[in-house]
Formats: structure tokens, C-alpha cells, sequence
């Protein structure tokens, strides 16, 4: 009775449905009305939890996929975010054109911002919970890990996980893995990129990452 009397005072209670209107309120300017602003070619796939600010400063490429809870962030004054075609962002990546300065005395919420142009390439795939800084372009073709800082670009076909993000190899004729053999010493590079990749996207075959696995163990045996 008890546990029945206080889901009813839940119900009624005039500040569950005050928040209500406060979670609506920020998805349409967080999402919906931003939306309405990005440049998107044909067949973007948007996840209805994506982030936008200033999404007139916002293109996507035709047949690209944004994961839930992303963030796309282009500046308050110029600074862009530009995504080409037929790239992959996982669950939780943020991409952000502007900065706030470290200026000494002055509080961080009056810092200034810097503002810097970001792109990510055609063909990109951006694993799970990746930061991309202002300034940054992450060129075709590139794959980059899940949780990666990238506050450097990358040149075109890169491999990069870490934190900052750090090149490990060049993708090969076969894809999304790394150009390492046994023997080289950078076994746990590959290690690295073939466990966290392969889950870094929502849909992917995970069973890629055990693949990978798989050859290195044998090729260390």
C-alpha cells in the first residue's frame, strides 16, 4: 500500500512533469532545431540523442552514420565542423571547434574561446567515446580507437588509438587492420587497436576484435 501511495504522489507530483518540460526544452535546442541547420548529404543516419551547436557550421557527407550521444560542436563564430562521406562516428564522440584559453586570474567560465576549423574525412571511423579538438583534421580513410584524444591530424590511411591519439599503423588492403607482423615489437599495439576497435561501433562485428586476438597469441606462441 505503502509502495503504491508514493508512485502516486510521483505521479502528481508538479515538479516531475516541470522537468519534463525542461528535458523537452533541451532537445529542441540541443537536436532538433540545430538539426534543421546541418548541410547533410543523402543518407546520413542521425542518432535522436546527437548534440548540435550552431549546426548552420555543421556538414555531414552522404552515408555517414553518428552514434547515440554524440556531440557535434562547431563554434559560436566561425569555427566549423565538416564530416565526410560514408563515415562512422561510434556511441559518445565529441567533436568540438572551439577551445577556452588558459588565460592566468581570469575564471574559466569567462575564459575566451579560440575557434579552429575541424574535419574528419571520407571513409573515417571513429571509435566509441573519441575527442576530436578544435583545429584537427582527421584524413580519409583513418581509424581511430575507442576513447582516443586526437589533438594532432592524422594523415590520410592512419591508425590511431591513445590518448593523445598516436599513430600505430596504416590501414591495409584488408581494412580496419593495423600494418603489424610478428616479431616487430608492436604486438600490443595491435592488441590494443583489435580489442577496443572492433567494439567501437554500435553495430560492429565484434568478433573481429576476437579474430585479431586470436592471430596474436598464435603469432606469439
Amino acid at each position: 500500500m505503502k509502495r503504491t501511495l508514493r508512485a502516486v504522489c510521483s505521479v502528481v507530483d508538479p515538479r516531475i512533469w516541470l522537468h519534463m518540460l525542461r528535458i523537452l526544452h533541451f532537445y529542441g535546442y540541443s537536436h532538433v532545431l540545430p538539426r534543421r541547420r546541418v548541410t547533410m548529404g543523402a543518407g546520413v543516419r542521425m542518432a535522436p540523442n546527437t548534440s548540435i551547436r550552431n549546426g548552420e557550421r555543421v556538414s555531414i557527407g552522404s552515408g555517414t552514420r553518428i552514434g547515440e550521444r554524440c556531440c557535434l560542436w562547431a563554434g559560436d563564430d566561425h569555427g566549423r565542423v565538416d564530416i565526410g562521406r560514408h563515415t562512422l562516428l561510434g556511441p559518445g564522440v565529441f567533436i568540438t571547434a572551439s577551445n577556452y584559453r588558459m588565460l592566468p586570474e581570469i575564471p574559466a567560465t569567462y575564459q575566451p574561446k579560440d575557434e579552429k576549423d575541424v574535419r574528419i574525412g571520407t571513409d573515417v571511423w571513429l571509435g566509441a567515446g573519441v575527442t576530436v579538438v578544435a583545429g584537427v583534421t582527421v584524413g580519409d580513410g583513418c581509424v581511430v580507437g575507442a576513447g582516443a584524444v586526437v589533438t594532432r591530424s592524422l594523415p590520410e590511411g592512419s591508425i590511431a588509438v591513445g590518448a593523445p591519439a598516436r599513430v600505430v599503423g596504416r590501414r591495409g588492403p584488408t581494412g580496419r587492420t593495423p600494418d603489424v607482423h610478428p616479431g616487430t615489437g608492436r604486438e600490443s599495439d595491435l592488441a590494443v587497436f583489435a580489442i577496443v576497435a572492433a567494439t567501437a561501433e554500435g553495430t560492429a562485428d565484434t568478433g573481429h576484435g576476437h579474430r585479431e586476438a586470436e592471430w596474436l597469441s598464435t603469432s606469439q606462441s
